[in-house]
Order: structure tokens, then C-alpha cells, then sequence
């Protein structure tokens, strides 16, 4: 019997395991716990809110100026439009259509800076008329809790003016655009919020 003949064939071992794809990538992770975080710091906030509303026997004070409430009705209008050309701008990005991308993504910010700036002109004009931080339980939870959603609103904007930068210079593909997809679901969260905070405070 010759020797090759007792010669077992070799079988290739591959060592190493298949890679497979994460059913979430990490920056998804991270932008659902962060909206999961601020999710219960406004739940927290609008409990505080309802437990003073509904404990006041008049809401507001006499001696109070009234809110806006047609000026924010429409100023609301603005912000929801807003979600119109953020998803265009998502859509645009996995099209191939970068110049779609950026003109949307600039709107949606535009949209966003003009809800900041009729919201801080009102402001002002309570703040002239006697509605401050001091004006009792009444002015507090109303600056806190609105103050803190449009300081969420202003850190959303700079989020989309960075992103329209980026998109300018053509860090977006349709294949890799996780950056976009993150500022896109923070913008939806103020949105989605405000729809909240809108009929609860100016409406209630």
C-alpha cells in the first residue's frame, strides 16, 4: 500500500468568525436614549406644570397680562411646516440629490430660527407688560417650561446649520448619511414636543 493513499486530505479552517451587521448602529443607540433622557425631564416638567394649573383657583392671575395666543398659533404653523422639508432633505440624501439636501436642510433651520425669533419677541412683550421669572407660580412654570423647549429648539437649529455645512461640502452619501438621520429625529422631537406644550400651556 503506498503512503500517499494514508495521506487524509486537509480541510481549511477559517478561524474566524463572520462579522455581522448591528440591527442599530450605535449613533441611532445614542439618540433614542438621548430623546428617551429628555422625554422625562419634560414629562417631569409638565407634571410640575399640572399640578400648579390645576391647583390654582384662577389661571392666569387677574393682574397678568394673557398669552399670545394667535401670534403662537401661528408661529406653530411654522414649526410643524418645518418637518416638511426635513424629510424632503432625507429623501433628497438617498436619491443622490445634494443640492435638494442642502436647500431643504437650510429651510427647515430657516423655519426654526424664525420660530425662535417671534417666540423671543414675545417674550419680550410679556416681559413688558409684567409677566417675568418673579409673577408666582404662573410666570415661573411658564419660562421654565417653555424656555427650556426653546433652548432644545435653539440646539436643534446650530444641529442643522452644521449639518447644511457638512452637506455643502459632501460628507453625506446615500449610503452614509447617519449624521443627517440623527439631527433629523432630534428636529422631530422638539416638533412632536411642541405639539405637546402648545394646547397644555397657551390652550389649557
Amino acid at each position: 500500500m503506498e503512503t500517499a493513499s494514508l495521506v487524509m486530505p486537509r480541510r481549511s479552517v477559517h478561524s474566524a468568525v463572520p462579522e455581522t451587521a448591528l440591527p442599530i448602529s450605535n449613533a441611532r443607540i445614542a439618540i433614542l436614549i438621548v430623546v428617551g433622557t429628555e422625554t422625562m425631564l419634560f414629562a417631569g416638567l409638565i407634571g410640575t406644570f399640572l399640578v400648579f394649573r390645576l391647583a390654582a383657583a384662577s389661571w392666569p392671575p387677574a393682574d397678568l397680562p394673557r398669552l399670545p395666543i394667535a401670534v403662537t398659533a401661528l408661529n406653530t404653523v411654522a414649526l410643524l411646516a418645518s418637518i416638511i422639508p426635513m424629510t424632503r432633505a432625507l429623501r433628497a440624501v438617498r436619491r443622490v440629490d445634494p443640492r435638494g439636501l442642502v436647500r431643504n436642510i437650510t429651510q427647515t433651520a430657516l423655519l426654526g430660527t424664525f420660530f425662535l425669533a417671534v417666540q423671543g419677541l414675545e417674550w419680550a412683550r410679556l416681559v413688558r407688560h409684567g409677566l417675568t421669572l418673579a409673577s408666582g407660580t404662573y410666570g415661573a412654570t411658564f419660562y421654565v417650561l417653555i424656555g427650556c423647549h426653546g433652548l432644545h429648539v435653539a440646539i436643534a437649529v446650530i444641529w442643522l446649520v452644521v449639518t447644511a455645512m457638512l452637506a455643502r461640502r459632501g460628507r453625506f452619501t446615500a449610503r452614509r448619511h447617519v449624521g443627517l438621520e440623527m439631527c433629523a429625529i432630534y428636529w422631530y422631537f422638539v416638533c412632536a414636543l411642541w405639539t405637546v406644550l402648545f394646547p397644555l400651556v397657551y390652550l389649557l
